[in-house]
């Protein structure tokens, strides 16, 4: 699928999500006749988006973040602007309550700010709260990834303009939205898919029992990621949605630390972290995960999972690991492939 094709779909009101991502393996005849109707309209809307500095990649695109190609409603296209190579890294999403107490604040800045001297992403929705101080503590020490619920151009809340302008500058704002599109109330659940899609982990820092946060941790448990909660003051009722969350078998979190064992990253690195139960040699000789792939050939993320025996949402560290060091190659369609040597 073109760019072109994949920014029509996105332009299509109330695209049916159940399925997408099999569909668009699948080239579904009624997406393809879907984005040919709006082909006019999504090379003007590219045009005025390269005009304004934002980029666009498709769900075929080998940039295209491959953790999202392993849920079943990826958006066909994302809008962004920043480094597009932050997708690439290792990531945990941070999120929480919006009227976040200064203890929370406090606990999601600093989870933040010691990810990101490890070298991992922070993954968060840049709304008020315990959202925008992860983002604030990310910056401290690496980079961060915002998920909007509008287009990257309609920063919401509208005092974060100047938040999101720092990200893109050290790492990216993201939307699957169309730039001009507004703020729209039910986009936020709808982004919330993302935030823990792009994730391994997600991390509840203060939730009250109907906080936005649990839609993103329900999300997570149903793509396969890591919920963990940050326990709180039993007296205030601020965090009620949290503690549901260990009580139901959420990892309880207290520092970084917790987070990168559980996930099972080697800790104290400031390089992209590796599982340390799947470490290699320089050439990535006698590894597990590569003597399952053969040279040339191309494998989806669920077949190397289920051919693994691991979960895709643990397999994708260690695939993006060896990506970074040349030992795998993402090709069109969110696969892998493992180079033909030829000296």
């Amino acid at each position: 699928m073109t760019v072109d094709e994949a920014v029509a779909l996105s332009l299509v009101p109330d695209l049916p999500r159940v399925g997408l991502t099999e569909r668009l393996r699948a080239g579904d005849p009624d997406l393809v006749e879907a984005a040919a109707r709006r082909l006019d309209e999504a090379r003007a809307v590219r045009a005025r988006a390269e005009a304004a500095g934002l980029g666009v990649v498709a769900w075929s695109d080998p940039r295209f973040p491959a953790s999202l190609l392993a849920t079943s409603d990826l958006p066909p296209a994302l809008w962004y602007r920043g480094a597009l190579q932050t997708l690439a890294a290792p990531a945990v999403a941070i999120v929480g309550s919006r009227a976040a107490s200064a203890t929370a604040l406090e606990v999601a800045a600093r989870l933040a700010a010691d990810l990101a001297l490890r070298g991992i992403v922070v993954v968060s929705g840049l709304a008020r709260g315990v959202d925008s101080a992860a983002h604030r503590g990310a910056l401290r020490e690496g980079r961060t990834i915002a998920v909007l619920g509008s287009g990257v151009d309609r920063v919401y809340p509208r005092e974060h303009v100047p938040l999101a302008k720092e990200i893109a500058g050290r790492g990216l704002v993201v939307s699957e939205y169309p730039p001009g599109t507004p703020p729209l109330p039910f986009h936020f659940p709808m982004r919330n898919r993302l935030i823990s899609g792009l994730a391994c982990a997600v991390v509840v820092v203060e939730a009250s029992e109907r906080s936005g946060s649990l839609i993103t941790a329900a999300c997570a448990l149903e793509q396969g990621r890591e919920v963990m909660a940050v326990p709180g003051n039993v007296l205030s009722g601020r965090n009620r949605g949290a503690h549901a969350l260990i009580r139901d078998g959420a990892k309880i979190v207290e520092c970084a630390d917790d987070i990168v064992e559980d996930l099972g990253w080697v800790v104290g690195t400031a390089a992209p972290p590796a599982p340390a139960s799947t470490a290699s040699t320089a050439t990535g000789s006698g590894d597990p995960l590569l003597r399952l792939m053969r040279a040339g050939e191309a494998y989806d993320l669920d077949g190397l999972a289920a051919s693994a025996g691991v979960a895709a949402s643990r397999l994708l560290p260690r695939l993006l690991e060896l990506e970074l060091r040349g030992l795998v190659e993402r090709i069109e369609g969110g696969r892998f492939m493992r180079p033909t040597r030829t000296c």
